[in-house]
């Protein structure tokens, strides 16, 4: 089996309290990350990779003529391709100055990110063409911790089905720690997991912010309001989510409810969603 060398994070973190959903929950941390809002569709046949490797380096070297160089490519060509790629996008990346030299415009701050992500994808793409040609891919194994987003992780998996049709998408389920170890040896190929998570061996990529739910009984008091404020949770907060499988994440989340103000006291410990909804039933106050 191939080993995809990276691994899939879903991060969680506080800033506010805000109402939604049913009345049994509340949701409480930051806006989700929304993706880019398409207006119209814009063809661009005219851009090429090449393009975006001639632009970053000439960005990254902070000249045309030592990116030239690098690129082993006469100077007017490079200069040439560089306008024309603006002219035809419509933006400046950058602006010349004394002694030839160049500084990256915001717009140009922001296409060096974007140039490396692009580069970046090519070759995994390249990559992973390669190794499905040569069968090296005979299934794939995904894991997912109980608290990331799961549509997120069936949507993934459902991605890769799509793209390797004929080959056995195997999705598996663990804490955070165990899932790393899993993907470093090899085992499983990516996973998704909750913030924060530090790996040496390992490349960390934060694809969303979810929001924290507190969880409320229907006929609590706090299920009536249309919004709730920081202190309306403070010695209500009797269950968390068990320390055990992923003691950083328990340690940020306390930190984070010590930043918004709540003392936590003594609490309850729920391992799965489910057994923390089954507390909350049961009377025992939100989490």
């Amino acid at each position: 089996m191939a080993k995809i060398d990276f691994l899939l994070i879903s991060g969680i973190q506080i800033d506010r309290i805000s109402t939604g959903g049913e009345v049994v929950s509340r949701s409480f941390g930051v806006e989700s990350r929304a993706p880019l809002l398409v207006e119209r569709c814009v063809m661009y046949e005219w851009a090429e990779l090449r393009h975006f490797r001639y632009l970053l380096t000439i960005l990254e070297r902070q000249g045309l003529r030592a990116a030239a160089e690098e690129l082993h490519t006469a100077q007017p060509n490079l200069s040439v391709q560089a306008r024309q790629f603006q002219e035809n996008a419509s933006v400046r990346l950058f602006r010349k100055m004394k002694g030839g030299r160049i500084r990256p415009t915001e717009t140009g701050l922001a296409f060096i990110a974007l140039a490396k992500l692009l580069l970046e994808t090519r070759d995994e793409i390249m990559n992973a063409l390669s190794a499905i040609e040569r069968g090296e891919v005979s299934s794939v194994r995904f894991g997912c911790t109980p608290l990331a987003d799961h549509g997120l992780f069936r949507t993934f998996c459902a991605l890769h089905k799509e793209i390797l049709p004929v080959c056995p998408v195997r999705p598996t389920h663990g804490d955070a720690a165990h899932l790393a170890e899993e993907v470093v040896s090899g085992t499983v190929d990516a996973a998704f997991v909750t913030l924060p998570l530090l790996h040496p061996d390992l490349r960390i990529e934060e694809l969303r912010r979810d929001r924290l739910v507190v969880c409320l009984r229907r006929d609590d008091p706090l299920a009536t309001k249309a919004s709730l404020q920081t202190a309306d949770l403070q010695g209500n907060l009797a269950v968390l989510y068990h320390p055990q499988p992923h003691p950083d994440a328990h340690e940020r989340l306390l930190e984070l409810l010590r930043d918004a103000g709540l003392q936590i006291q003594d609490y309850s410990c729920a391992s799965h969603p489910s057994e923390m909804q089954t507390l909350v039933k049961g009377g025992t106050a939100s989490r």
